[in-house]
């Protein structure tokens, strides 16, 4: 019995100092690690989306800082949209853990497109509206505001359809260990890492385009008049 046990213990140890990969790190953890992710995520866009919506509300007087929010909401809602696709394609594909897990309620699987296309939307005419100025106001202004209210109403649904999970995948994030040496081990440093470096990523982007913001100093009405 020592004899057998030998081999598997130096199979576990090897793996254990064998590198993974970010994505492989990412993506331990199966269902629970996806939905932790997910969940996280989803937190931290709560928060910065909170603060989008006051510089919407003062939007004369916060539009710098809104076009700062809003491209550093980028990072962010990106890592979001790849990890419920994630989801998506493994549970579509056939993956067993995925498929006995199950997919969102059928509501929320229907309303997910549209949540994801003017996610879409949102950001790239608010990006287009940033690097074309005040040029550009027409069409992409009306195209923006649109955008956000399909947005606001789908993704609020969307929000309170998920609203219930949401502790308890942050709990369940806490309670997790690293096991280095199992390939479905729990993924929290890499999702920690993914989840930062989204956030960093978003704010350099914000600070790389600063100097566009110069182009609608002088625009006191907003994209959104």
């Amino acid at each position: 019995m020592a004899l057998e046990q030998q081999p598997h213990a130096a199979l576990a140890s090897d793996a254990a100092r064998a590198p993974r990969s970010l994505l492989a790190r990412v993506t331990a953890g199966g269902t629970a690690g996806n939905e932790t992710l997910t969940a996280a995520t989803g937190a931290v866009l709560l928060v910065l989306l909170a603060a989008l919506g006051v510089t919407i509300i003062r939007r004369s007087a916060l539009l710098n800082e809104h076009m700062f929010l809003g491209m550093a909401l980028i990072g962010p809602v990106a890592l979001k949209l790849s990890s419920t696709g994630y989801r998506f394609v493994r549970y579509y594909s056939g993956n067993k853990r995925y498929r006995a897990k199950g997919p969102p309620t059928l509501a929320l699987r229907l309303i997910a497109p549209v949540v994801v296309a003017s996610t879409v939307a949102v950001f790239a005419t608010g990006v287009a509206l940033l690097v074309g100025g005040p040029a550009v106001r027409q069409p992409f202004s009306a195209l923006h505001k649109a955008s956000f209210l399909i947005w606001l109403a789908f993704t609020g649904l969307h929000v309170l359809g998920h609203l219930g999970e949401l502790p308890r995948a942050l709990r369940a994030a806490g309670r997790t260990r690293e096991r280095p040496w199992d390939d479905h081990g729990s993924g929290r440093g890499g999702r920690a890492l993914a989840l930062s470096g989204s956030l960093v990523l978003g704010t350099v982007l914000a600070i790389l385009v600063t100097p566009l913001f110069a182009s609608w100093s002088g625009f006191h009405h907003g994209v959104f008049h």
